[in-house]
Order: structure tokens, then C-alpha cells, then sequence
């Protein structure tokens, strides 16, 4: 991962500790200043209630987003404090005259946000780990749980992916017994090796980096890592939304996608990628032990072609702020999806880095070394000219040695070439203008002789 992509919820709790302290503040103010203006001077008092709106619609998102880091950071209790400060912000009167109330609670939720030295350094530790290439495998028995909700087509091959693969074993373990064939992208070098042994082709390196043919899997697992970091152009962003949106694409149409993220990332954004891309949603959070550990869920869905109308997102939205609605794996029906029965060829799979295994696979897939040979083939074979050769052509094919040796014909006979350099001079007279004789040049000049020495059954000849 590069130097430049760093965890930052630590810094930008800081961030929202301070702007909900200072908004908490402005909205006391603003509220003042129309009680100041509402007589005296209409227009001031109106532009001081628009602030004041303005002010609350950015402490609503404050806080919003310090929930959703602070469940990155494992502070649930605070976290669900904020959940509630959301909603009752929502619905405040803003010309109530109970703001002291008001301001004496999001000061005291505010203070109360780990920031620096006040996170838990074992949590800080455990999230820095998995940007150091860490990763949570997804349990066995929710993989089994998920399993009994699907149908495999019979008499086909289907194609799995998964494009953060790890181990391999969650993908190995969906296709295992159901006539599949898996492929994975990872990018720790050596889980990248170890999946080579579980799954039929692994590309090294960056998912993003990749290559991978589109629409051409039916089934797309993804449990990407939940992380929100720094991009290689310094916007921040969250891997588990960018995985979603990059590897859509390579899911066929009607195919089925698996998504497992926390519940508490089902936010706006993420949901309104899940409704536009895909029909038949539906959400189940993983079994009682495992929940508590993670907060994990499963999002299912067919993919469908891209919506042209935006569908509803707020039934999957409230699944991240009530996450006791949602039903447990252990209550999905069996054969709850069915998978394409389209036979489909992965045409394109190259990681971003080079290894040994996948260029023997590439190559058994090509005809490369079938070309070569065949070249191979021809240029050990009989040749010959398409037009009968000139003598000049004739002359440099055999002072070049290429017709030595024995000449098989009516009169058999052996023959060499060879080319032999001749020095001569030449005289030229020299005059003047006007006619008088000034002299005699004598010069050099060098030229090519060819000669062909031909033994023949009446003896020796040479020819020039």
C-alpha cells in the first residue's frame, strides 16, 4: 500500500470533536441574534435564521460522521449516543427557546470523542495492522449459512471472483462440490501464494490495477477491508465503497452479488450504489457470536442493468441505525438465489504484478508456442525462390557460401564459391583548358571477382 495512504479516523475525529464544539456554539448565537433582529431589523433577523438553518444541517453532518467513525474505532456506546443526537437534531424547533439544553449535550457528546491520545492505542494498533495488509476472513458457518441460499446451475461451469481473496478459503469454500471455477485477486504477496493452492487463478497485486474481463462471472464475493484512507491524490475515500463500484462491472448481468461490510456502513452512498446497480436486496447479518465481533452483514443481490430513475435507498438506510430489524442468516431460505445458466469464458485475468503460475496458466490458454513451432517447422523445411533468380543473385548467393556443397542433378557435381578482391590501374591523360597535356593520373581501383570452383565426374573447373 502506498506511503501516502494512511488511516486517518483518529485525525478526523479530532476534526469533528472541534466542529461540533464550534457549531454547537454558532447555533446558540445565531438563535440570539434573530431574538436581537426579529423586531428592530426583519431583514438582518432572516439572514441571521438562514445561518442558523445552515449551521444545523452541518452539525447534523458532524455528527453523523463521527457515528460512523467512531464505530470504526469500536466506541459502540458513543457511537450509538450520536445515532440518537442525529435524530433529535433532525426534528429541533430551530426558534425553540430550549437551546441550553441542547448546547449543554453536544458540548458534553463532543468532549467525550476520542481524539489522539484519548483512542484506544489497542484499537488505533489493530486498524493500523489492517492497513499493513491485515484482514478479517469471513467465517466458515456464515459462508454455510449463505450456501444453502443459492442454487447452482447444472451441467455448467460458473465463475466465481473474488477481488480481495486473502487465503482464498471463503471463495474455495462457496464453490466447493458446485462444478465452479474461482478466481481471486490478492494483494499480500505471500495470502496471494496461499490462495494459489485453494483457487484455480490468482492475480498478484492491486484489484484496481488488474485486468479482468467484464460481465463474465456470475457470482461476485466481496469483503473488502472497511477503511477510510488517503488516496493516491490525497482525497479521502473508503475502500469498501471503491471495491464496490470497480468490481461491479466484471459481474454479468443476473449475477449474484455477496457484499459483507458492517451494518453501520449501509450509509447513503453506499446504498444508493447497491439500489442503481441491483434488483431483489436483501440484507442478513451474520449469526449471534459473529455479529458481536464484527457487526458483519450480507448484502445479496441480482445485478440489473444501471437504473435510469434513482430507486429508494431509506428500507436498506435503516438497517444502519437499526440494526436489530435485520434477520439472521440462519433465516435465509433455502435457494433463495439462483445463478444464470449462461455459460460464459473468463477471457481476460492478469493481476497487477508478474508471477510464475499465472504466466503458466496464460500460456496453456494460448496458442503462442503452436505459432512457433509452426514457424519452426518452415524454416527447416525446402525452400524455394518464387521467381527464377538473376544472375546477380545468383552471384551473391554464392559468394556468400549458402550454395556450397553437393549440387544434386542430372550431371552430379560439388561446388564453391568464393569472392576474391582484383587490383588494376587505370591511366588518365590530363589537359588543360586550352588543350595542352598536363600529365598522366595512374590510379587504383579495386573490384569484386567471383569465382565458382566446380568439381564434376570429368574433373575440375573454375569459372569467373
Amino acid at each position: 500500500m502506498a506511503e501516502q495512504e494512511k488511516y486517518y479516523a483518529v485525525e478526523r475525529l479530532a476534526e469533528l470533536k472541534a466542529a461540533i464544539l464550534r457549531q454547537s456554539k454558532a447555533m446558540v448565537v445565531n438563535r440570539a441574534k434573530v431574538e436581537k433582529y426579529r423586531e428592530a431589523d426583519i431583514a438582518a433577523a432572516k439572514d441571521c435564521y438562514l445561518e442558523l438553518k445552515k449551521t444545523k444541517t452541518a452539525l447534523e453532518k458532524a455528527i453523523f460522521d463521527a457515528r460512523l467513525l467512531l464505530m470504526e474505532v469500536e466506541e459502540y456506546e458513543l457511537a450509538g449516543l450520536a445515532g440518537k443526537l442525529s435524530q433529535g437534531l433532525a426534528g429541533f424547533d430551530l426558534m425553540s427557546t430550549n437551546y441550553k439544553s441542547v448546547y449543554d449535550v453536544l458540548q458534553s457528546f463532543a468532549l467525550r470523542i476520542p481524539a489522539g491520545d484519548t483512542v484506544n492505542a489497542k484499537v488505533v494498533g489493530r486498524l493500523m495492522n489492517q492497513i499493513k495488509l491485515g484482514y478479517y476472513p469471513t467465517d466458515p458457518a456464515n459462508i454455510d449459512l449463505m450456501l444453502k441460499g443459492i442454487t447452482f446451475p447444472e451441467g455448467m461451469t460458473t465463475n466465481l471472483l473474488d477481488p480481495c481473496c486473502g487465503c482464498g478459503k471463503a471463495l474455495r469454500q462457496l464453490a466447493q462440490g458446485n462444478n465452479c471455477y474461482t478466481y481471486g485477486v490478492e494483494l499480500d504477496e505471500s495470502r496471494a501464494e496461499e490462495a494459489q493452492t485453494r483457487l484455480h487463478r490468482v492475480g498478484f497485486g492491486s484489484f484496481f490495477h488488474s485486468t479482468v474481463s467484464h460481465e463474465a462471472f456470475h457470482l461476485l464475493f466481496l469483503n473488502p477491508p472497511y477503511l477510510s484512507v488517503l488516496n493516491e491524490n490525497g482525497g479521502k475515500s473508503r475502500h469498501e465503497k471503491r471495491f464496490l463500484i470497480e468490481s461491479i462491472r466484471c459481474l454479468m448481468h443476473v449475477g449474484l452479488l455477496i457484499y459483507v461490510i458492517p451494518y453501520y456502513r449501509l450509509t447513503p452512498d453506499i446504498c444508493r450504489v447497491l439500489t442503481d446497480n441491483f434488483d431483489d436486496i436483501t440484507v442478513w447479518r451474520f449469526t449471534d457470536v459473529e455479529f458481536q465481533r464484527f457487526r458483519q452483514v450480507s448484502v445479496m443481490g441480482i445485478r440489473k442493468r444501471k437504473a435510469t430513475e434513482p430507486g429508494d435507498t431509506l428500507r436498506l438506510e435503516r438497517y444502519a441505525v437499526s440494526p436489530d430489524t435485520i434477520p439472521s442468516l440462519s433465516e435465509m431460505p433455502e435457494g433463495r438465489y439462483t445463478l444464470p445458466e449462461r455459460a460464459v469464458e473468463v477471457s481476460t485475468f492478469k493481476g497487477e504484478i508478474f508471477n510464475e503460475r499465472e504466466l503458466e496458466q496464460q500460456l496453456r490458454r494460448s496458442d503462442s508456442f503452436e505459432q512457433m513451432m509452426t514457424r519452426s517447422e518452415l524454416d527447416s523445411g525446402v525452400k524455394h525462390p518464387l521467381l527464377p533468380l538473376s544472375i546477380g543473385q545468383i552471384g551473391l548467393i554464392g559468394g556468400s557460401g549458402m550454395i556450397n556443397g553437393l549440387i544434386e542433378c542430372e550431371h552430379p557435381h560439388i561446388i564453391k564459391g568464393r569472392i576474391v578482391k582484383v587490383v588494376h590501374t587505370e591511366n588518365e591523360e590530363k589537359f588543360t583548358a586550352e588543350g595542352k597535356h598536363m600529365g598522366t593520373e595512374v590510379r587504383e581501383v579495386v573490384t569484386n571477382k567471383m569465382i565458382f570452383n566446380i568439381l564434376t565426374p570429368q574433373g575440375f573447373k573454375s569459372l569467373t
